[in-house]
């Protein structure tokens, strides 16, 4: 019987007495000490655990050419574990680049991997930044937010990015597009760029704004804990012709967050016959693979019913149940208890990890049923369960991309415990129904536009809103608008995902 589990929300017992077996060779060979102090112990366990469940473990060599217990250096224990992992992470190189497959261009951060020590909410540790891949504001993947709620683009002036709904910034009538002039009484420009990033990170702040009718005034922002919605914008635009549904979809929430919101959005779209749809995920770093399904199944025909969607493949030794050290972790169902299995109390060492178990397949939802092709607008922002979305439909409408190359997460996670610390190393790979998943270099745009944050989500005049359009309207703009090579430094990706959710028992 399938048992759903929130990985993202475990409450494991703790775990950091380090495993003492050789379990891939199954010989009784110790390959740790067995005495040690807690820290060297959780240097181990995090080696060992990726020795079996880490998707590329066949990098790793045995304990002792390894030694994780050289990085206990006597500084912070989380900056030593995070050390170890990051050393983990470039064992496997990619032969595509030269490069380790989670290589991101900034040393000491793997691309992918992590650890929480339960400061984390739904992204990675970070300070605001205006240029960085950072740049998501502290939303967690439940819809909670704990500041202004709104985030500043500097290019050529200082912008708002984008406003979270229900924020401190949304209530005082903040808007994509609107510049912003003085903070705090001091004008700002894309010269003082570290002096807004520190306004943006105190407790309170005054603005002076312009907004896009030239009109200016002065708001007071407090941050403040405020519940929001992952759809920023949701509108009925026209191409030509045809009706367009536009989306501007921020993450991918836990499933009884986003669901009711998506919901209403297609169905306005259905109600309005529209027969193409622009998903914007220019600011979506990912998310719960269960809430992607939801999007794609708003979006797909019903004709596609139990057809493959995507398939998860976990490492060898997983799929072969052979994973012993995941005996440590035990398994708990949505409320948060344990769960009993073939006559004792489950562990991670229970669950399906075959081909076939991971194997998942559309069902429609919603009553939109028209839409013959998609326009996806995209950064490098764009990641994990946002590309999943896009290579899930690809086999079966017509995909376009409109903007700049996405970040290239191909992989996701199911979190482990190992002491007080939850450790989210890769641990699957999606293909689609073609077999397609090789973009860990991201997903080239088919027509290159540069985010225009001088207009709104939905403004029809937005540079890439107006190129899809302009697409949709038949105006032949279909070929690859590039042939720059990929980036390759891409940075560590500003949220988490793709956390699966959905692991059962065999």
């Amino acid at each position: 019987m399938k048992q759903p589990i929130l990985i993202a929300l475990l409450s494991c017992a703790t775990v950091f007495v380090a495993c003492r077996k050789d379990h891939d060779t199954d010989t009784e060979t110790p390959v740790s000490p067995t005495e040690g102090t807690r820290e060297q112990f959780t240097l181990d366990s995090i080696y060992l655990y990726a020795k079996q469940i880490y998707l590329w473990y066949d990098a790793l060599p045995d304990y002792t050419t390894f030694n994780p217990r050289q990085y206990a250096t006597g500084s912070s224990v989380l900056t030593n574990y995070e050390k170890e992992l990051y050393v983990i992470t470039q064992l496997k190189t990619n032969p595509s680049t030269g490069y380790s497959y989670e290589y991101s261009g900034y040393a000491g951060t793997p691309k992918y991997s992590f650890i929480d020590d339960g400061s984390l909410t739904g992204g990675r540790r970070g300070s605001v930044s205006l240029t960085g891949t950072n740049r998501l504001a502290t939303v967690s993947l439940t819809d909670k937010g704990d500041d202004f709620g709104l985030s500043l683009s500097a290019s050529t002036d200082i912008r708002i990015r984008y406003v979270n709904p229900n924020s401190p910034a949304a209530l005082a009538g903040l808007q994509r597009g609107f510049k912003v002039t003085q903070i705090n009484g001091t004008a700002v420009s894309t010269s003082n760029t570290s002096f807004i990033e520190s306004a943006l990170n105190s407790n309170s702040i005054s603005m002076t704004i312009e907004d896009n009718n030239g009109m200016t005034g002065t708001v007071n922002l407090t941050k403040s804990n405020y519940s929001t919605s992952p759809v920023m914008k949701d509108t009925v635009l026209t191409a030509g012709a045809s009706k367009v549904g536009y989306l501007a979809y921020s993450r991918f929430s836990v499933l009884s967050s986003s669901q009711t919101p998506l919901e209403n959005a297609f169905s306005k779209f259905a109600a309005a016959g529209v027969t193409s749809l622009i998903i914007d995920l220019r600011y979506n770093g990912g998310g719960y693979t269960t809430t992607a399904e939801e999007l794609v199944n708003l979006i797909a025909p019903p004709s596609l019913k139990d057809k493959v969607m995507y398939t998860e493949y976990f490492n060898q030794l997983l799929q072969d149940g052979k994973a012993t050290i995941l005996k440590q972790q035990t398994y708990l169902d949505a409320n948060g208890n344990t769960v009993q299995y073939n006559g004792h109390t489950a562990t991670y060492a229970d669950l399906d990890y075959s081909v076939s178990g991971n194997t998942y397949k559309f069902s429609k939802a919603g009553s939109l049923n028209s839409v013959k092709q998609v326009v996806f607008i995209v950064s490098g922002n764009t990641a994990s369960a946002s590309e999943l979305v896009i290579n899930s439909l690809k086999p079966y409408l017509t995909v376009k991309l409109v903007g700049s190359q996405t970040y290239g997460k191909p992989v996701g996670f199911f979190g482990v415990k190992i002491d007080a610390y939850t450790v989210y190393m890769s641990n699957f790979y999606m293909q689609n129904a073609n077999g397609d998943g090789d973009y860990f270099q991201g997903m080239t745009p088919d027509i290159a536009a540069s985010d225009d944050v001088t207009h709104d989500f939905g403004d029809a005049n937005e540079t890439c809103i107006a190129a899809a359009l302009s697409y949709l309207a038949g105006s032949g703009r279909t070929g690859v608008a590039t042939t720059v090579t990929p980036l390759i430094h891409m940075g560590p990706t500003s949220f988490s995902g793709m956390i699966e959710d959905r692991l059962h028992t065999k």
